[in-house]
């Protein structure tokens, strides 16, 4: 089906949206009345702009408080719209968005609106125009679909049709399911948005928190494909008002969006693109810094050996078990930026997972390869960080580990360490695109977002993972847009046994972050523990937490950088993050932050 954006879903001028969604990929747009009136450009030349972008308009919005009125009101009504079809005729746009009314001279007479909407219709008809009616969730005496829709159908005039909009009907708990008894030709356009699932004041929730869909609560899909069975034709558009989206880049937000539609197609059956090949583990992590000596030594006392050396670019690979780290040197970086920068993904088939990336618009990076080095298919996360997909050790498939020549053999003591868990923190604007993109791209599933307490505001995360949680990766944002200090990211390394990793580790010269004596205080008070186990925990700075399937012990190193490591140790089934240590981490890191400076 032909897909459509709505200028006020995007920022900037109406030229720079409608240059964003043209190079998404957008069929269409609907023009926001605010965004054309504030364009020098007069209608004629928003239109040939749109034509020469490929983009048409397909909607013009909105015209309000126009029905059930007192007849002196009405006719006021009808000489504003009379100007606006002349003006759509001008932009080259057919249909016109008419919302319910929410004027306190609106009258709670379906007959007079019916009456008044026919009317309002063959006035359009003159100009060419079809009127979509819309009920808004809060209008004034028509706010669900099936109402507005009961309305329509009484003015019986053929350029009278109806508009559905996902977050009207899904925000006020209407049924979707009568949708299908509209005829198809009736329903002249579908708006969609989804959003957080939250209980506030429906306008204030309208207004300022819808995104695109898959990125929310609500079930699009289920209602797309009510609207599909009703016989609807029209375009997918959307109508996102979003005050993240307002202070982003139009280009990037303009591409999440069409991969939100994209998405929302394969999942209702209309496109299918490459399946997703679930990825079966962390090939590797890659550290770029600027100066290898610090983050070495922490490798080195976690017991990783330097293992083999890139046979043409300065890379080093850290092992221990499973868990394999890059060192890379190469990029120019600052000297605190020490960063994970890339992510080797384990898949089943490495060239499908990038045929699948690049149909839902991640960005394929270009490589330089010398002769004879692996061709690896990367592409690039939201946030920057490129992913690679990897076949280690797999015959037949470019291997990346060929590209290094061994220096020593890799530690076994007998422990089967492995990734556990990756943490990636998000740009501020990013955060809902980087979900719906490791959901939809790298077929990981989300849970639930959460809110975790840092001393300087909320950050918000939010984990991804393979339902066998072969992979997780955690991604994390900000209490704010310029916020330096929640920008650490970091490595989690599984262990059988975290008293022993880190009692290792520390004494081998790396620093535990230390965690303060009143945690463990509090930590007495909510469980029972062996004699001893507690001042374990004490000593060497492990937290501890507990859900119905098991047990978590995890701890910390110092930051290098911008990266930390985790120590932790998963048992009975334990399924989450520790997030209920989150405060605790967060405040002890920046206590040792303002400590040492680093």
């Amino acid at each position: 089906m032909r897909t459509s954006i709505a200028t006020v879903s995007l920022s900037g001028s109406l030229t720079e949206k409608l240059t964003a969604a043209s190079r998404a990929g957008f069929d269409g747009v609907e023009i926001f009345e605010n965004d054309l009136l504030a364009s020098p450009l007069t209608p004629e030349e928003i239109r040939a702009r749109c034509a020469d972008l490929g983009l048409t308009i397909d909607l013009y919005q909105p015209v309000r408080d126009i029905e059930a009125l007192p007849e002196e009101e009405f006719t006021r009504a009808l000489r504003r719209a009379r100007h606006k079809f002349e003006l759509m005729r001008r932009l080259g746009a057919d249909t016109v968005l008419v919302c319910s009314s929410v004027s306190p001279h609106a009258l709670d007479d379906d007959a007079l609106a019916a009456e008044q909407l026919s009317r309002l219709a063959g006035l359009a008809e003159d100009h060419g125009v079809r009127v979509a009616y819309e009920a808004l969730a809060w209008g004034r005496h028509i706010s669900t679909y099936d109402h507005a829709w009961r309305v329509v159908e009484s003015a019986d005039h053929p350029a009278l049709g109806t508009c559905l909009d996902s977050f009207h009907i899904l925000s006020r708990g209407s049924d979707p399911k009568g949708i299908e008894d509209i005829p198809g030709e009736k329903i002249f356009f579908l708006q969609l948005a989804d959003a957080p699932l939250l209980a506030m004041d429906v306008l204030q929730w309208s207004r300022h928190y819808r995104c695109f869909p898959g990125q929310g609560g609500f079930d699009v899909a289920g209602l797309v494909r009510h609207v599909l069975r009703a016989g609807y034709e029209g375009p997918l558009s959307l109508e996102v008002f979003n005050d993240v989206f307002r202070q982003s880049e139009a280009g990037p937000t303009a591409v999440d969006a069409r991969r939100s539609l994209l998405t929302l197609q394969e999942t209702v059956g209309l496109v299918t693109p490459p399946a997703p090949a679930a990825s079966t583990g962390i090939a590797f992590a890659e550290l770029v810094t600027p100066d290898a000596a610090p983050v070495s030594a922490v490798l080195g006392a976690l017991g990783f050996s330097r293992t083999a050396r890139h046979r043409g670019k300065p890379v080093d690979l850290w092992q221990r078990g499973d868990a394999r780290v890059l060192v890379n040197t190469g990029p120019a970086e600052r000297r605190d930026g020490t960063r994970l920068a890339a992510v080797g993904l384990e898949s089943p088939d490495p060239a499908g997972a990038a045929r699948r990336a690049e149909a839902l618009l991640a960005p394929v990076l270009p490589r330089r390869r010398a002769p004879g080095d692996a061709a690896l298919e990367a592409v690039a996360a939201p946030d920057g960080t490129e992913l690679f997909f990897c076949a280690t050790g797999r015959p037949g498939l470019p291997d990346w580990r060929a590209d290094f020549e061994d220096v020593a053999h890799p530690s076994h003591d007998g422990e089967p360490w492995r990734v556990d868990h990756l943490s990636l923190t998000q740009p501020w604007h990013q955060f809902d695109e980087a979900a719906l993109f490791h959901r939809a791209v790298l077929g990981l599933r989300p849970q639930e977002s959460v809110d975790v307490a840092d001393p300087y505001g909320l950050l918000r995360s939010r984990a991804v993972s393979t339902d066998d949680g072969a992979v997780r990766i955690v991604l994390t944002v900000g209490p704010a847009p310029t916020d330096d200090t929640a920008h650490a990211q970091h490595i989690a390394l599984a262990t059988d046994d975290v008293v022993a990793a880190a009692r290792r580790y520390r004494e081998a010269g790396g620093p535990l972050l230390p965690i303060p004596a009143n945690y463990y205080d509090d930590l007495a008070a909510r469980f029972e523990f062996a004699d001893g186990e507690l001042e374990t925990y004490r000593e060497l700075g492990i937290l501890y937490d507990r859900d119905a399937h098991g047990t978590f012990r995890h701890c910390y190193t110092h930051t290098v950088g911008r990266v930390f490591f985790e120590l932790v140790q998963r048992d009975g089934g334990y399924r989450g993050y520790g997030a209920a240590n989150a405060p605790v981490r967060l405040a002890a890191q920046h206590a040792v932050r303002r400590f040492t400076g680093g």
